[in-house]
């Protein structure tokens, strides 16, 4: 394995295929999911990596999970698999459950479904400006779920002329079909984004036929999603701005590990609400609200099974600058969810929370710059909790920052955990986190080289998981530990190389008996990940790019429907190396592009018994008017 790498890590290089548009340098950044407003990235001591628009636009032969899975430090397991299967999103190891997906700010759950994660399939990569993955635990600022980290999906808001349009239709292997429009637009007053897009692929078989005889059906996926953004200048300083967005798909799913079937399932995810905020001399009040609604139904083997949910976000907050070195950011977060099922042990449950919190950031006192602050979490069913963090960092020459966060977590049980169909325990406690992180992001070599490396440890107690007696159980604690390394390199304007290596260990430590038994726990999570960058703009209007991404040996559980055991299982490592090129015509205004993933038709498996993509191309035209 070890010499697979090193030759195809040799054949990217040397072949000169990747390249950033933008040597502009990272700690000048300006972000705002670290804050809730806008900030440098050099003035906060967070861990936060962003996929810019122009990566999203060069990844267009991609779905939302398998961009995200290139990044350091996060595995999105599935991502390969056939498109219609099910991705679990594991963040520096953690689950899915503990990392919180954000849609322009706004918290997007399922709460019909185990662990509440949102399904990173409703949303089209087609819809998105720019995505900020921030790292570690955020459950001051962003509440329940954020204990590994948060993932904000800034979506596209206007056009640069008053009337505009654009759209991409591409063809590729497994009669794999996507195309979408967008008209969009900006005035003095209004600016607007309307957006459409479908998807339909026949697929592969979703489970491995290890008989041999190929038999198999494909199991096929088809999706249709619309967003639609508006933004209101009512005033100078106020602006408000509405949106709504619609995903359904369909597809077809097999009975089990290794086992043909003829499941169907549909969902469908509806979310609107409204972002407003009003400018103040030295600050801005937030007023925002998100609704959310998931429908899904699965008909397989054992008949029809129906989750629907209801979430019901809304937040106040208000950012101001207190002096030339202090900034104060104060608000409140209310949450209503709801488990629409008359079947579940309490009949169509719901839970509320409450949640007061404020943050403190001192900056440019000789180097140092520090946010602390604290949440309270008033939970219906839990009571109090509250959570704290204490953020310090010290620049050194501007180009050089040393950075130490401190913070504690909460996660209360979902819905589903409580009272579902499935391992209902309504005994279960919440979930409690401490997490320490420490590292240092460096510009140098006249902004030629950059680096980041973070080195993390976050223990959670009472660790909810799916128990052998088929329930929900609490263990005593998760201790989870690694460090990130990504180095970059600007050779020139044109071509840029990036690098990362991540490394995970977690266990779980339970009572059992007499005394503690302590395991290694991260099932399909790869203790290392490898990630080489290259993109070479070969001319102005040709542009070519590399992605490889390796992945240790994991352990998955296999559960043997004839004897009821479940068994642990060893997936052996793998390499993925993604090519892709476009080039330009009419000032920009038409592109041609290819994206060819695992070129090397690498043979690897991401759950034990289920099928992955082999060698695929997808090729298209995009346009701007």
């Amino acid at each position: 394995m070890k010499k697979k790498i090193l030759l195809v890590t040799a054949v990217i290089i040397s072949s000169h295929l990747y390249a950033q548009d933008s040597t502009k340098k990272t700690l000048d950044e300006v972000v705002v999911t670290a804050t809730k407003f806008p900030i440098k990235q050099s003035q906060t001591g967070k861990v936060l990596t962003v996929i810019t628009s122009a990566q999203l636009q060069r990844s267009a032969g991609k779905d939302l999970s398998q961009l995200l899975n290139e990044q350091a430090g996060l595995v999105i397991n599935g991502a390969n698999s056939n498109t219609g299967k099910d991705k679990s999103v594991f963040l520096r190891g953690a689950s899915s459950k503990y990392t919180l997906i954000l849609l322009d700010g706004i918290p997007v759950t399922d709460p019909s479904g185990a662990g509440g994660a949102f399904d990173l399939r409703m949303l089209s990569i087609d819809q998105i400006e720019r995505i900020e993955i921030l790292k570690g635990s955020q459950s001051t600022l962003y509440g329940s779920d954020a204990i590994a980290g948060v993932i904000n999906i800034i979506t596209k808001k206007s056009g640069d002329k008053k009337i505009g349009a654009a759209g991409t239709a591409s063809y590729g292997s497994y009669n794999t079909f996507k195309g979408n429009a967008v008209v969009n637009g900006s005035t003095k007053k209004l600016d607007y984004n309307v957006g459409y897009t479908y998807f339909n692929t026949d697929g592969i078989s979703e489970a491995t036929d290890k008989t041999g005889a190929g038999n198999f059906d494909k199991d096929g996926y088809k999706e249709n999603s619309f967003n639609a953004t508006l933004g209101i200048k009512a005033t100078d300083k106020l602006k408000i701005s509405p949106f709504f967005r619609l995903a359904d798909y369909k597809g077809k799913y097999d009975d089990d590990a290794f086992t043909d079937g003829t499941g169907k399932y549909s969902s469908k995810f509806i979310n609107a609400g409204f972002i407003s905020q009003y400018k103040l001399s030295k600050g801005a009040v937030t007023l925002q609200y998100g609704h959310v609604k998931t429908d899904r139904t699965f008909d397989g083997l054992f008949g029809k099974s129906f989750f629907k949910g209801r979430l019901d976000n809304a937040e106040l907050f208000f950012n101001n600058d207190l002096s030339k070195y202090v900034q104060v950011l104060g608000g409140i977060n209310f949450q209503q969810i709801k488990m629409l099922d008359t079947t579940a042990s309490k009949k169509n449950p719901s839970i509320t929370m409450t949640s007061p919190y404020v943050s403190f950031y001192l900056h440019n006192l000789k180097g140092w710059n520090v946010e602390f602050g604290g949440r309270y979490n008033n939970h219906s069913k839990y009571g109090s909790n509250f959570t704290y963090s204490f953020n310090p960092s010290y620049l050194i020459d501007n180009s050089t920052k040393v950075f130490f966060n401190y913070s504690t977590g909460f996660r209360a049980p979902t819905l589903y955990d409580l009272y579902g169909k499935y391992g209902a325990n309504e005994n279960l406690k919440p979930e409690k986190s401490t997490s320490i992180e420490a590292g240092v992001q460096s510009v140098f070599a006249e902004n030629k080289i950059e680096l980041r490396a973070v080195a993390f440890d976050r223990r959670v107690k009472d660790a909810i998981v799916y128990g052998p007696s088929y329930t929900n159980i609490n263990l005593d604690k998760q201790h989870d530990k690694g460090f990130e390394i990504e180095p970059a390199f600007i050779i020139s304007k044109s071509l840029t190389i990036r690098t990362s290596y991540a490394f995970v260990d977690g266990k779980v430590t339970t009572n059992a008996g007499a005394k503690d038994t302590t395991y290694f726990n991260l099932i399909r999570r790869p203790k290392h990940s490898l990630g080489v960058n290259i993109s070479y703009q070969v001319t102005k209007d040709l542009f070519a790019s590399a992605n490889l991404k390796t992945f240790s040996k994991r352990t998955d559980l296999f559960f043997d429907p004839v004897t009821y055991e479940t068994s642990t299982v060893e997936l052996k490592s793998y390499a993925l190396l993604d090519m892709y090129a476009e080039y330009k015509f009419m000032n920009g205004r038409l592109k041609l592009f290819a994206d060819a993933k695992n070129i090397t038709n690498s043979k690897y498996t991401e759950v034990y018994g289920f099928n992955t993509l082999g060698f695929n191309i997808n090729a298209g035209l995009s346009f701007k008017l």
